[in-house]
């Protein structure tokens, strides 16, 4: 239970509301506690007057005590259904205040944990599957609400229900009520020993929720891969395999739960028989009236739902301690990178590497050595290099989604660990290794680099990129819907929208973490020409496998086995016949047998 303390701000927030919530409870129960006293009261009045009736039957005044009977009656009858009434506005206004404001903490709760992801690392995701996150998010929050909503306002309920009928039945006869709650021990150990059984099986079961959810979503991304391996069974009896194990978990559980309410029954049934049989005694001693048995039977029926609900409700709270401890687990990872304050810069003058050297934390991938290299504005570098040399860990560092091991990086000779990330990170153009699209329009997914945007400024941008064409043949164009990814776009269409989005920012700094993989060497040559054309002023940091495409680069930066090997212009490195020439020749060898 001490992981549902974290929702007490919550709480304190919408304390107004909870506080209205705890007044609507007492009163609609203060209400509920007239219909037996007057049903008490209806029927010792009938008991005075009814043997008038009879004694004076046949005479002239007989039908007086009838009327006054029937009077008696209408009376009550009315004054139970404006209780009743009254009762009923209390019970709407309870639930317009508690299950509103648990509304509310589903809100703010959802939006704080979205608003944590956003802030993690890539690290982060790395080590945890989108399925669980996704169910943490959905699944976990609303079994919180839960708690916060319907499980707070039925034991609040519960308890003031209990105070005051316990209170009434003791003030009539304190023996009575004494043996009409002599189950009540039992059925709170019972809601002990279960509510344990219960809280395990939750958790259990989230856990399982997620694992398959995670197989769901990985399933959906890889369609085509199990589609064209022909795994599809395969894949099948896996998620049937995660299914049955959620639905025997499940049905476990609901087993468990089953045996709540008719445990609670059974004790309220023993409590009424009690109260019968007992309260025969006293009304034969004459220390009890019929009306105060009545009365009783009905105070223990008013105590039959909240005690049922009461295995429902405990079973809500420990589902919500199980969700709220997995989502305190997500809450509490902090983040490895945190913004700086000391410094905002408003261009990107200079970007230096002093000694950088890398290892990934995960893995223990010793990515970068000791790298040193400087750029200014204006100037454009490549990086080149064999796959896995740690071209894109520059990158990976450049926009801090990692921190060098040792070494600093310098932006205008500031340290970028004390520069503010987001202001810094909106003066790149950044174009990852791993294009990502959103299922959205192909207007969206590049003004998502400026919402300001014009359609004029869209399409501007696209022929930069060189993809203006490709939209161009669209069935509806720039409000094409691209799908889940960009599936409906080619690789090399989704690697120039990309690049769109990045310009349109109309960055100080172009990063291309080779980005251009999927696009042929030709329509290569196009974009690099325009980003010469255009952007003579800006600098352009181009992390690439093509050599043929960066000869004209200020510098050529040679990685190997994260190190820096070579460095310089495209003649000389090429005249060195080292590494770089090494690799320039194996391209035009694989382009004459491409050919």
């Amino acid at each position: 239970m001490k992981s549902l303390f974290a929702l007490n701000h919550y709480l304190y927030k919408y304390r107004v509301l909870l506080g209205l919530g705890m007044i609507f409870v007492i009163t609609s129960n203060i209400f509920a506690l007239f219909l037996p006293q007057l049903i008490r009261i209806g029927i010792e009045q009938i008991q005075i007057y009814l043997p008038f009736s009879y004694v004076f039957n046949g005479l002239n005044i007989s039908h007086l005590y009838i009327d006054m009977i029937f009077i008696l009656i209408a009376v009550i009858s009315i004054i139970i259904i404006i209780t009743t009434l009254i009762r009923g506005i209390l019970m709407f206004l309870m639930r317009q205040t508690l299950i509103v404001m648990s509304r509310h903490v589903e809100f703010d709760q959802k939006n704080e944990l979205y608003l944590h992801y956003q802030e993690l690392t890539p690290s982060f995701y790395k080590r945890n599957s989108t399925g669980d996150m996704m169910s943490r998010i959905s699944e976990d929050v609303s079994r919180v609400r839960m708690y916060i909503g319907p499980a707070i306002m039925y034991i609040s309920g519960l308890i003031v229900t209990f105070s005051l009928v316990i209170y009434s039945m003791a003030s009539i006869n304190p023996y009575l009520t004494f043996w009409t709650l002599i189950p009540l021990p039992l059925l709170s150990y019972s809601i002990f020993k279960v509510s344990k059984i219960v809280n395990i099986k939750s958790e259990s079961i989230q856990k399982t929720l997620s694992s398959l959810t995670s197989k769901a979503q990985e399933s959906y991304s890889g369609i085509k891969v199990i589609q064209g391996f022909a795994r599809d069974h395969a894949v099948q009896q896996e998620f049937e395999e995660l299914t049955s194990q959620y639905r025997n978990e499940s049905l476990s559980l609901a087993k468990v739960e089953s045996f709540f309410s008719p445990l609670m029954l059974l004790l309220v049934g023993i409590s009424t028989l009690l109260a019968i049989y007992i309260g025969g005694n006293e009304v034969a001693r004459g220390r009890f009236t019929a009306g105060n048995i009545a009365e009783f039977v009905v105070y223990i029926n008013m105590l039959t739902w909240p005690v049922a609900s009461l295995g429902w409700a405990v079973s809500l709270v420990q589902r919500a301690a199980a969700s709220q401890k997995r989502i305190n687990e997500f809450l509490q990872v902090t983040p490895d990178i945190v913004s700086g304050d000391k410094y905002i810069i408003n261009k990107i003058e200079s970007i230096r590497f002093d000694n950088v050297s890398f290892v990934y934390p995960d893995t223990g991938i010793v990515a970068l050595k000791n790298i040193s290299f400087e750029i200014k504005a204006g100037e454009k570098i490549a990086i080149v290099g064999k796959t896995g040399s740690g071209k894109s860990t520059i990158a990976e560092l450049l926009v801090r989604n990692y921190d060098p091991l040792s070494g600093q990086i310098y932006i205008n000779n500031l340290p970028l660990k004390e520069i503010q990330l987001s202001h810094f990170r909106n003066l790149l153009g950044y174009v990852p290794q791993e294009v990502f699209l959103f299922s959205d329009s192909v207007n969206h997914n590049i003004s998502f680099g400026n919402p300001n945007a014009t359609q004029e400024d869209i399409e501007h941008y696209a022929q930069l990129a060189s993809v203006y064409d490709d939209i161009i043949s669209l069935p509806k164009k720039f409000d094409t819907i691209v799908g889940e990814r960009g599936v409906m776009l080619s690789g090399g269409q989704k690697q120039r929208v990309s690049i769109a989005r990045a310009l349109i920012k109309n960055p100080n700094t172009l990063l291309l973490d080779d980005c251009l993989s999927a696009v042929d060497a030709k329509t290569e040559n196009i974009i690099l020409s325009n980003f010469e054309n255009n952007w003579n002023d800006k600098m352009v940091i181009s992390i690439t496998h093509r050599l043929f495409t960066v000869k004209n680069f200020n510098k050529i930066i040679v990685l190997d086995n994260g190190t820096i090997v070579e460095n310089g212009k495209h003649e000389d490195l090429y005249n060195k016949k080292g590494l770089y020439y090494d690799l320039y020749q194996l391209q035009i060898q694989e382009e004459v047998d491409s050919k």
